[in-house]
């Protein structure tokens, strides 16, 4: 019997409570993903406790178990919806209009960095899943958020080449690795390196500079 099942107790006046209305199973579930995606982007998965996913959603933690079927999975699960919302946000500015440089230039700025990497924020879960990427029961999850986001990464250069905007000469997939490992080497620059807002900045100035289509020179021949 879950908890919504359970008798409504009487009051001390011998009316009784308000039945708790029942939350659609297809919203409980994405309200359970939504609350583990936030309880593992702000604690990780060794220090995240399906109990406290349960308490934000208001349901038991068999409740949890039954929609995600182990707290692996359900890790799992809020990866690949992080991943996704992502992906969606970078997709979605360049279909607005804005080239391709200007989104990669905004999502890689080392303000943005800098907040996307916070507990609480979808860097934070991702760098969590690369730390974890040696544990059998993650380690599959941790491929393929890595190379989800590689992939949009690779379709987003894709189109900058496409539009002129990005050199021919590169390999859109090697490219797309190479950015994730940038982003990746963020904390053990924070740990060893000097100056890391101005590294991160030039690094930063570097990436994009390597990756944009040269402007034609003017002048006249002959």
């Amino acid at each position: 019997m879950t908890e919504s099942d359970a008798p409504t107790p009487a009051t001390a006046g011998g009316s009784r409570r308000r039945p708790r209305t029942r939350m659609p199973a297809a919203e409980r579930r994405a309200s359970i993903l939504a609350a583990a995606t936030e309880v593992f982007s702000e604690t990780g998965y060794q220090r995240g406790k399906v109990s406290d996913i349960a308490r934000r959603v208001g349901v038991t933690e068999p409740v949890v178990f039954q929609n995600f079927g182990s707290k692996s999975a359900l890790y799992r699960a809020a990866l690949d919806h992080a991943a996704a919302s992502v992906t969606e946000r970078l997709t979605a500015a360049a279909d607005a209009g804005r080239p391709v440089p200007e989104v990669l230039a905004a999502f890689l700025d080392p303000a943005h960095m800098d907040d996307f990497h916070r507990p609480g924020a979808h860097g934070f879960l991702f760098a969590d899943a690369a730390a974890l990427a040696h544990d059998p029961a993650l380690h599959e999850a941790a491929r393929d958020i890595h190379q989800h986001f590689a992939a949009a990464l690779g379709e987003l250069l894709r189109r900058g080449q496409r539009a002129g905007d990005i050199r021919d000469d590169i390999e859109a997939e090697a490219a797309a690795w190479w950015l994730i490992s940038l982003l990746a080497g963020r904390s053990f620059r924070a740990a060893v390196a000097p100056d890391q807002d101005v590294l991160e900045a030039d690094l930063t100035r570097l990436a994009l500079r390597s990756l944009l289509r040269e402007a034609p020179t003017g002048g006249c021949s002959g």
